[in-house]
């Protein structure tokens, strides 16, 4: 199902954007479903907004100071409903309009299709390509995201986008406790990220959120995919919204270690510093550092 809303504003106060609601990838761990969001109603049903374009225009060209426009933190800008109405690819031709700079967060090689924008961006400003990796194993990925490519495919986006001289971030989260929380797994995301030659990285800590809307909607996944794996959540973590990989600790100093020793920037505070600077900005910063 798919509805189209008309909004009063496009960005946030923090030059963030949303051109859909809802999502149909289907991670069962998405966060997005929590209820704190005010997603009351089927996750899978789309919410467009029908004025985003209008809105954007409008808005770009009464900002005084050019900035990064953020997208994806809230619904993927890729969904498949995209290749149709192409809305993200129209908000991209806007941003490059009016001069601004674009970092967008996706697990979809949809993305592709826009590399010819994206390129123009960063030339003229700046653009940021962020990947959600989470799972080596193929079969697995396609468990907890089973409507959109696989991790190799995203592999081959971040490697398309460096070859594109377009800067790329990974989003190693979530990491799903008895699931996808071991060395294997981790080193294999580590060895895609070396070989895409990735800028950044991000973990939020080893671990996943739960909240009431989506609490409900990943225990439902892992009893139908992970027989008995409800029953160790609840008693190991109950009703905790942070929970933690068992492994936490260990991964998290194998991440680092291939961070600092492959020279890739990692940690919220910088990677997000990276995403969020306008390159007349970062110029400045450095200039008084």
């Amino acid at each position: 199902m798919v509805e189209y809303k008309e909004y009063k504003s496009i960005l946030s106060a923090k030059n963030n954007m949303n051109i859909y609601r809802g999502c149909t990838h289907g991670c069962i761990y998405c966060d997005s479903r929590s209820e704190v969001y005010g997603m009351t109603y089927t996750f899978e049903n789309i919410e467009v907004k029908a004025n985003a374009l209008e809105l954007l225009d409008k808005t770009l060209s009464k900002k005084r100071k050019k900035c990064m426009i953020t997208t994806g933190a809230m619904t993927d800008p890729y969904i498949p409903l995209e290749k149709e109405i192409q809305h993200t690819r129209k908000c991209l031709e806007i941003i490059e309009k009016h001069g601004f700079g674009i970092a967008l967060l996706t697990k979809s090689d949809l993305v592709l299709r826009d590399i010819d924008v994206l390129k123009r961006i960063n030339q003229q400003s700046k653009a940021v390509v962020q990947m959600t990796l989470t799972t080596f194993d193929e079969k697995i990925c396609k468990v907890i995201e089973p409507n959109v490519c696989t991790t190799k495919r995203r592999f081959e986006v971040l490697w398309e986008m460096h070859q594109a001289g377009i800067p790329t971030i990974v989003w190693l989260t979530p990491i799903l406790p008895f699931i996808n929380d071991n060395e294997e797994n981790i080193l294999g995301i580590l060895d895609y990220c070396k070989q895409a030659k990735v800028t950044g990285l991000l973990t939020f800590g080893i671990g996943m959120t739960l909240r009431y809307g989506n609490r409900e909607y990943y225990f439902e996944n892992l009893e139908a995919h992970f027989p008995g794996l409800k029953k160790e959540y609840m008693r190991k973590y109950g009703s905790s919204y942070g929970i933690k990989s068992p492994n936490n600790q260990k991964i998290t100093r194998i991440v680092k270690k291939f961070c600092k020793e492959n020279d890739i920037m990692y940690g919220e505070k910088d990677v997000f510093r990276f995403c969020t600077l306008f390159p007349e900005q970062h110029r400045q910063l450095s200039f008084f550092d």
